[in-house]
């Protein structure tokens, strides 16, 4: 089997030292697992938020490298019945990471069994029904929890205000440190991509190290076959056929900078209408592709919807409205 079948198994840092960016994050947690540590006991609950691929499940599993726990991953989706989750709790020895990816989709009745387990270490069942039900309290071994979302408002404030070691937010990585991780990347799965190569894959990444692997393994294969090395032309003419352009941004993303400009005249838009005029789903325009149009200055949100920048127009080639400034108010 291929040391590259599992990309994202194959690419994760396996230590602190590996992982590239997110400083004020590794350096809040370095104080919060190593003041645990001292104290011998587990950290407390962790909740990381922000875009997807931006590293939330490798800061979970080099928190229980660190600690030397096992780490136990699941997702809120995965976790049904109340059943699930006491068995999941119920089976974490001392100072293991319970990991819940997506934890904004785990169901509200299950949220109010896993508050007593976070704040107080207990397990509230309860047995029969009818005035002859009665409560079982089980003790749970001390475990730290850490959970990551893309949606963070959308966790109930009971279940956020329990994450007491501390909720972090990912940002967007720099061209820098992009650039960094592809070079490891490639250093991982041998490939040979010179400077410009390195820096053409950066420069269309998302400023996410997710599509970064991703880009540079398709970049990767377009040059195996073309029995070329990986320069940045090479890079350049790979990733045009995955159509992803000089600023990263893909058919849909221009698709809808499109729309916006020339359906609704440069907006305000709701993103019900945009949806609507793409065919998509409201969420998949909300939390895939807007987060980067808006990293990058193409789109604003404003009260009244959205609305397309100077910038926007200039990428789609078009002329700038008279009055656009007014839109942005």
């Amino acid at each position: 089997m291929s040391s590259d079948t599992f990309l994202d198994t194959t690419l994760r840092p396996s230590s602190w030292d590996e992982y590239v960016g997110q400083e004020n994050v590794k350096n809040n947690l370095h104080i919060l697992i190593h003041a645990a540590k001292e104290r011998a006991n587990p950290p407390e609950h962790i909740l990381f938020y922000g875009p997807p691929g931006l590293g939330k499940t490798t800061l979970a599993h080099l928190i229980a490298s660190e600690l030397g726990g096992a780490l136990r991953s699941t997702s809120g989706p995965a976790i049904e019945r109340v059943g699930d989750l006491a068995a999941l709790l119920t089976n974490l020895a001392q100072g293991d990471i319970l990991f819940i990816d997506e934890i904004h989709r785990l169901p509200r009745a299950i949220e109010e069994v896993l508050y007593p387990a976070m704040e107080s270490g207990v397990l509230n069942i309860i047995i029969g029904k009818g005035p002859s039900a009665r409560t079982l309290e089980l003790p749970l071994a001390p475990f730290t929890l850490v959970a990551a979302t893309t949606r963070v408002a959308d966790l109930s404030a009971p279940l956020r205000s329990r994450f007491s070691g501390g909720t972090f937010r990912l940002e967007f990585y720099s061209e820098e440190d992009i650039a960094a991780i592809i070079r490891r990347s490639a250093k991982i799965l041998k490939v040979k991509v010179d400077e410009s190569g390195v820096k053409e894959i950066a420069r269309r990444s998302r400023a996410t190290p997710r599509v970064a692997n991703y880009l540079l393994k398709r970049a990767r294969d377009y040059a195996q076959l073309k029995r070329v090395p990986l320069t940045g032309n090479v890079v350049t003419e790979a990733l045009g056929m995955l159509e992803v352009d000089a600023l990263g941004l893909t058919p849909l993303d221009r698709k809808l900078l499109a729309v916006l400009v020339e359906r609704f005249q440069g907006g305000p838009a709701g993103v019900g209408a945009l949806a609507a005029a793409l065919a998509e789903e409201p969420n998949t325009l909300s939390e895939v592709h807007e987060p980067f149009l808006l990293q990058l200055g193409l789109i604003e949100r404003t009260p009244r919807g959205r609305v397309a920048t100077s910038l926007a127009y200039e990428h789609l080639g078009k002329a700038v409205p008279p009055g656009l400034n007014q839109k942005l108010l």
